[in-house]
């Protein structure tokens, strides 16, 4: 490594603190020729070592840190060492013989792989890379994942997420490795078949980080009427109607997304099913009901990510309330509501102080039963809290 990055007086809390991000107001000086992408050691004012990360002079966060260790060499081997540890914690997480073929394997920061997010899905494995470093060494990664899983038919990109034009970088997808994944993927989660799209579907083809509030869903399903809102291609749903729910409705923006939840009733016996889905927004949606006089036992509200930054908050924050307060005026007395929120944005605390706003104004008596996060394959360092960005609640409603 040439060269060094050297902060402000005063800088180094937070990277003494373990935090793996630095930002450009931090930096006083880019000494020597430190390519962007490249790796280089970070130092206090007063000339003391602190870390080793990546560079960015295009990015605010100009620094993503790896190690805390001197004169460590940052190669192959240590990024091998990295992604074997990330997969090996996998490997002990699902130790318990849960029939699950689909989990996250790299979860970025929190595996101390900034910017590098990698999914299995059966046979396959996506590759998400965020970042100028990670792009830098995306042939190396795929080599070295291919060589700790050689189980793994092929290796598929979807680097399309608009946080990488912040990087400076395009956006990419295709295959990177064996055999690009054919257009359906059939995957298994606790049981459970469902049709995944790897080239196309929203994030990396599914919603991982849910399976283990889906299956906590399923426990609350037996009987119930079940609005599933913001429904994507029916998860929730499938769940709900293992559980013996009497009923599942579904609304879903997408119209494409239909198809799909239908192919996964099939993939799981429940063909001959009727249950009703609804193309369209969720708010108007929510509103004919309200106006139908309609009502469910259970309802679920899992919708897209309402503000991408700080400066979104208060428009997220009245959208999160408006879906709330409709969904607490439709549950029958002694009914649940399963409420999230992917908006790393909106805090734990904040989240809880909607939901107590929208309870006010509902006239309803509500409890907090169960507070829910994303699944154990989606770990928070606890030196890197906001990788903690999906919380959920579950509300009983007299």
């Amino acid at each position: 490594m040439s060269g060094r990055v050297v902060l402000k007086p005063g800088r180094e809390k937070s990277v003494l603190c373990r935090h793996p991000w630095v930002f450009s107001g931090a930096v006083q000086s880019i000494d020597g020729d430190i390519r962007d992408g490249g790796v280089t050691p970070v130092h206090a004012a007063d000339g003391r070592f602190l870390a080793i990360g990546y560079l960015n002079r295009k990015s605010q966060i100009v620094l993503r840190l790896v190690s805390w260790q001197p004169n460590l060499a940052i190669d192959a081997d240590f990024w091998r060492d990295r992604l074997m540890r990330s997969i090996s914690r996998r490997l002990r997480l699902l130790e318990t013989g849960v029939d699950t073929d689909a989990y996250r394997l790299v979860h970025a920061e929190s595996d101390g792989l900034p910017g590098l997010i990698v999914d299995r899905y059966g046979d396959w494995l996506v590759m998400q890379i965020l970042t100028l470093g990670m792009d830098r060494l995306r042939n190396q990664l795929a080599d070295c994942l291919a060589d700790l899983l050689p189980d793994v038919r092929g290796i598929y990109e979807r680097s399309d997420v608009e946080v990488r034009r912040k990087e400076g970088l395009m956006l990419a997808t295709g295959k990177l490795l064996g055999d690009a994944p054919p257009d359906e993927v059939v995957i298994t989660e606790n049981g459970l078949r469902f049709a995944v799209d790897l080239k196309g579907g929203q994030k990396t083809g599914f919603y991982l980080d849910q399976r283990e509030n889906r299956e906590h869903l399923e426990c609350y399903a037996r009987g119930a009427d079940v609005l599933n809102c913001f429904a994507y291609t029916g998860a929730f749903g499938i769940y709900a109607a293992r559980g013996g729910a009497r009923q599942v409705t579904s609304v879903e923006a997408l119209p494409a997304a239909a198809a799909v939840a239908t192919r996964n009733r099939e993939l799981n016996g429940l063909g001959n099913s009727e249950p009703e889905w609804v193309v369209g927004d969720v708010f108007q949606q929510l509103r004919h009901y309200r106006d139908a006089a309609r009502q469910f036992d259970l309802i679920v509200l899992d919708p897209p990510k309402f503000a991408s930054s700080k400066s979104g908050v208060e428009r997220a924050a009245r959208a999160y309330k408006d879906i709330n307060w409709l969904a607490m005026r439709l549950l029958r007395p002694g009914g649940h509501l399963f409420t999230f929120s992917c908006s790393g944005s909106v805090s734990t605390d904040l989240f809880q102080k909607i939901l107590f706003a929208a309870a006010l104004d509902s006239e309803r008596e509500v409890q907090i039963i169960g507070w829910m996060a994303q699944g154990g394959d989606h770990p928070v360092s606890l030196t890197f809290p906001e990788a903690a960005y999906l919380k959920g609640v579950i509300c009983r409603v007299d």
